[in-house]
């Protein structure tokens, strides 16, 4: 392979977001987890040159997945979906399985935990990506097009509350649901499914005394019985913030992180940022992960101006994961959501996330690079016409 083969992917508008992205996260996580390093191992960098590691094994994912093309990818979905439900079972087989805050929810590898359902979410984005364009005229005009994927992605959602995992839950549904309504499904179907998707939410969470607890505390977290209990980490959160004002309280310097707030380092890194950071380090956060977003948002709609629907669908699917995990990670950590256990993707501390975020990035810049030869296609073709 030359050179060239492997450089195309700065020409993406995702390259230099995504750098910055892993840099300011690498940043996050070695302040955010001195405290909890040097408790556990004596060494208040462990879990920084962790994540360094980490760095290098996802820059090498995302550039490995960007040399595949989409027309590869689009033969293996339905082996990509079976993967996902296979990982989502094998949670529960013991020594394979492994147990985390009381979720069932990681495969042990030996050198490496992974959680089972980043997988699942991205096999799941392949298969509805696939299925709308093989059954478009279904999908358009039958009521069987529309249940036939959700019927499978139901099967992975019980998985997924077998484990628990509710937040990795919403993020599946909510990307597929964004799919198939971009895919023209009708809207009296789509509107008919957000309505038994929320009813059914109302009961799962109803079903389970700690969701219940979880609700509560999030309406009053300063509640003295929710204080030092179900609301602790959202309140510990809120604190962050406060002390954060405007400028923040300098880098390292939070002492939130000093075991105030648990998950300071995965799940709350970001409340830790902007206690360090302030408001005007957690906007420049955001904005990064905003405009990484609409970046494949933008990727997403010149594919399918190009005609390259089975890749503009892929991008849309990837771009509601992303947006949807830092939708809810950000209303957790400010109190806009219930407390729920959620990375923030590109910054959290996390192997499994932070190389799933960026394969999902090297399938993106492959989408902008297949685009952009069909564009030049296309204007050759037109070109030609006119002569």
């Amino acid at each position: 392979m030359n050179m060239d083969a492997l450089r195309w992917q700065q020409n993406s508008s995702l390259f230099y977001p995504w750098l910055a992205l892993l840099v300011l996260g690498w940043l996050m996580v070695a302040s955010a987890s001195t405290g909890i390093a040097e408790d556990y191992t004596g060494n208040p960098a462990y879990f920084a040159i962790r994540h360094a590691v980490y760095l290098a094994a996802g820059i090498t994912v995302a550039f490995a997945t960007s040399q595949i093309s989409m027309a590869r990818w689009a033969k293996f979905d339905g082996l990509l979906l079976l993967a996902g439900i296979l990982g989502l079972i094998l949670v529960f087989v013991p020594g394979i399985g492994h147990e985390v805050n009381g979720s069932q929810r990681w495969l042990n590898l030996g050198i490496i935990k992974i959680q089972a359902s980043e997988l699942a979410k991205v096999g799941a984005v392949f298969y509805v990506a696939g299925y709308l364009v093989r059954r478009e005229d279904e999908v358009k005009s039958q009521w069987s097009g529309f249940l036939k994927p959700l019927g499978i992605l139901g099967a992975m959602v019980g998985l997924l509350l077998m484990e628990p995992d509710f937040g990795a839950v919403v993020v599946l549904l909510g990307a597929a649901m964004i799919m198939l309504f971009l895919g023209g499904v009708k809207a009296g179907q789509f509107f008919l499914l957000t309505f038994a998707t929320i009813v059914i939410g109302v009961l799962v969470v109803g079903s389970e005394d700690y969701r219940v607890n979880r609700l509560l505390a999030y309406l009053n977290p300063w509640a003295p019985e929710h204080v030092y209990g179900t609301g602790y980490q959202l309140t510990q959160s809120l604190i962050a913030f406060g002390r954060g004002e405007l400028f923040g309280v300098g880098f390292g310097e939070s002492v939130q992180k000093l075991f105030y707030l648990p998950e300071a380092h995965t799940d709350f890194v970001f409340a830790i940022w902007a206690e360090e950071t302030g408001l005007i380090g957690g906007l420049v956060a955001l904005g990064l992960l905003g405009y990484l977003v609409a970046c494949i948002w933008n990727i997403a709609w010149e594919a399918q101006k190009q005609g390259l629907m089975y890749a503009s669908y892929v991008a849309t699917g990837l771009a509601a994961l992303l947006g949807l995990q830092i939708v809810i990670n950000l209303g957790v950590n400010t109190g806009l959501l219930p407390t729920k256990g959620l990375t923030l993707p590109f910054f959290s501390y996390g192997g499994s996330s932070l190389m799933m975020c960026c394969a999902m990035v090297g399938i993106v810049m492959r989408v902008t690079y297949e685009t952009e030869l069909a564009r030049q296609g296309n204007q050759s073709e037109q070109e030609d016409g006119n002569e």
